[in-house]
């Protein structure tokens, strides 16, 4: 377990106790569940060590996928339901023995998308949304459709470049933590007992992405020169 904390900074720490205190006082103020802070804390976790390029990140993020699977049934988001089952628990085990292959000690070797890469990403994306979209409209409990859909589709993109070991998975991220913000925003109008907390977990996402294209960045630049 040690291993986990050996190199973080001033600043990741500081980032993980701050969003951390966040959720506690949150979960006490609105009565949420302990289940509830779990997929939260696990959540965090998970981000912050991809940003770091650790391995331990797929360990806490099969946590989060099948807590957060759960939370996302509950508020009738069927299309997170599905992402996070068919598409995140097999990823998470491809993941990890990818990133297991490409290591120079403790460090994860980082790519850069050419400019076709990233266009084909944005199209497929774009395509992808408005195609499952319209599938979940036809969802007589379905919640927000097409901005659970955009989340879903950005998220099996920003997955795929993420095993890949692309930096540009966190431009993905930061446009799919802002949508599904804005999606729990939604939720918690309508009334979602968990709403609250996925808010502030998301948002701490989007604060994590902006730091991890910052890394992958410099580390992406290291691995080509």
């Amino acid at each position: 377990m040690k291993r986990i904390w050996r190199d973080w900074n001033a600043y990741e720490m500081a980032w993980l106790g701050l969003f951390s205190g966040i959720a506690i006082v949150l979960t006490v103020i609105m009565k949420d569940t302990l289940f509830g802070f779990t997929v939260f804390l696990t959540g965090v976790l998970c981000v912050v060590l991809a940003a770091k390029g650790k391995l331990m990140t797929y360990v806490f993020g099969m946590y989060n996928t099948f807590g957060y699977a759960y939370l996302a049934y509950n508020n009738g988001l069927f299309g997170e339901v599905m992402l996070n089952l068919l598409f995140f628990v097999p990823m998470n085990v491809i993941g990890f023995v990818l990133w297991k292959r490409h290591r120079h000690g403790d460090k994860l070797a980082m790519r850069q998308l050419n400019r076709s890469g990233l266009l084909l990403a944005a199209v497929v994306s774009l395509a992808g949304s408005l195609s499952l979209g319209l599938g979940l409209s036809f969802i007589p409990e379905q919640n927000s459709p097409y901005i659970d859909a955009l989340t879903t589709v950005l998220s099996i993109t920003a997955t795929f470049l993420m095993v890949r070991r692309f930096k540009e998975q966190w431009l993905v991220y930061i446009v799919l933590n802002l949508f599904t913000v804005l999606l729990w925003v939604i939720r918690t109008l309508d009334g979602s007992p968990d709403g609250m907390l996925m808010i502030v977990m998301w948002s701490a996402y989007l604060v994590n992405a902006l730091y991890g294209y910052y890394i992958w960045n410099k580390g992406a630049k290291e691995a080509a020169s």
